[in-house]
């Protein structure tokens, strides 16, 4: 099964970035028979991140080049089923469609606390974001429940709109996601800008303006976000065999010969073990990957993921190129001080390192350089 002439019709389920790169790569690979990209949304694909930060702040546009792989757009239809014994997706609308090769891109949804007549907001489509942009113009006062990136970056937004803001943290803000020397800058700062945190649990949300914390205590806010993970979108998945608790595709990212996956969706394997790398970066490289191990099996490379992450918050601009956290002090590249502008290098302790640039205007190719040798 193996080579282009084997698969005539590729089936893409996610119009995200990594459906998107999975299309643009499979074309790059030179396939040019059918291929078809399904998406829930009814829109053209757009870029996420730039959600959280340049929508947010001042209505910048997420849109994304026009794609140039000339794949038939389904938009505004789910995928309910998969039929792996038949090759056929089964969509919402009762389209069953063949394939002979599929691309599992369906990504994951937004995590939610939930509770009755629960009020949240979350953020992670399109339509989230222009809500709750117009949420903020009103300058309500805003509780935002999670210290993960996201939720800084949410809780920047709503600061910078004038919004008094209290940021529900279970432990110091990003400090799984960065380590301790870059959680404590950037919690230093969001504090000297007039962010309150408190320390604690979230269980529920109590009706529309009301926080409870494991600890019994409760929160008010006119407005309540919440940004404390994501699930991935398995459910379509459930009676195909595919997915026993998680999707895991391989190195190559493939699930079968025939089917594989890429994106916040799937599991893939690491130096860590299995597990999902929810990063823009992350998908880009998985779908590159997978794509071409759907045409080629075991001829294609295997997947050697170089994370980068960057988040815009309290006016602090932070880039990284390798494998997050970093633990103990790091070295200084450029600067002194972690709040930037500064490069500074970690090494773990199997001698990989991460180059992380605060506030400076550093290409990726120099940052990721910079993270394989001593600068």
């Amino acid at each position: 099964m193996n080579g282009t002439n084997a698969r005539r019709r590729i089936l893409v389920v996610g119009n995200g970035i990594a459906g998107q790169t999975a299309c643009d790569s499979l074309r790059a690979a030179g396939f040019d028979g059918s291929l078809t990209i399904v998406g829930d949304e009814p829109r053209t694909a757009y870029s996420r991140p730039a959600l959280s930060k340049a929508l947010l702040v001042d209505g910048g546009s997420p849109e994304l080049a026009s794609p140039m792989h000339q794949a038939t757009e389904l938009l505004g239809v789910a995928a309910v089923g998969l039929d792996v014994e038949s090759g056929r997706v089964h969509l919402d609308d009762g389209t069953n469609l063949p394939y002979d090769g599929l691309v599992i891109a369906s990504g994951s949804r937004a995590r939610r606390l939930g509770g009755v007549e629960s009020a949240e907001l979350t953020l992670r489509t399109l339509d989230d974001a222009w809500v709750l942009r117009e949420r903020l113009a009103a300058q309500p006062s805003v509780v935002v429940v999670g210290a993960g990136p996201l939720g800084m970056e949410i809780a920047s937004a709503a600061t910078a709109a004038g919004c008094q803001v209290t940021l529900v943290a279970d432990g110091r803000p990003m400090l799984s996601h960065l380590g301790p020397h870059l959680s404590e800058a950037f919690t230093a700062t969001a504090v000297s800008q007039g962010l309150t945190i408190v320390d604690g649990s979230a269980a529920r949300i109590d009706g529309p303006r009301g926080v409870i914390l494991r600890d019994g205590s409760r929160i008010e806010a006119e407005l309540i976000v919440t940004a404390i993970g994501d699930i991935p979108n398995t459910e379509w998945l459930a009676t195909s065999g595919l997915a026993d608790g998680r999707l895991e595709a391989d190195s190559r990212g493939r699930i079968r010969p025939n089917i594989v996956a890429a994106g916040d969706v799937t599991a893939i394997p690491t130096r860590q073990g299995m597990r999902r790398i929810p990063l823009w970066s992350s998908a880009i490289e998985q779908a590159k990957v997978a794509a071409v191990a759907l045409l080629s099996g075991d001829d294609a490379p295997e997947l050697d993921l170089d994370p980068y992450f960057w988040t815009e918050q309290f006016g602090l601009n932070l880039k990284a190129t390798g494998h997050l956290p970093v633990v103990g002090e790091p070295k200084f590249l450029v600067g002194e001080r972690p709040e930037g502008p500064s490069v500074m290098r970690w090494t773990h302790d199997d001698g990989r390192g991460v180059a992380v640039a605060v506030n400076h205007r550093i290409a990726i190719p120099r940052l990721r350089r910079m993270a394989s040798t001593a600068g």
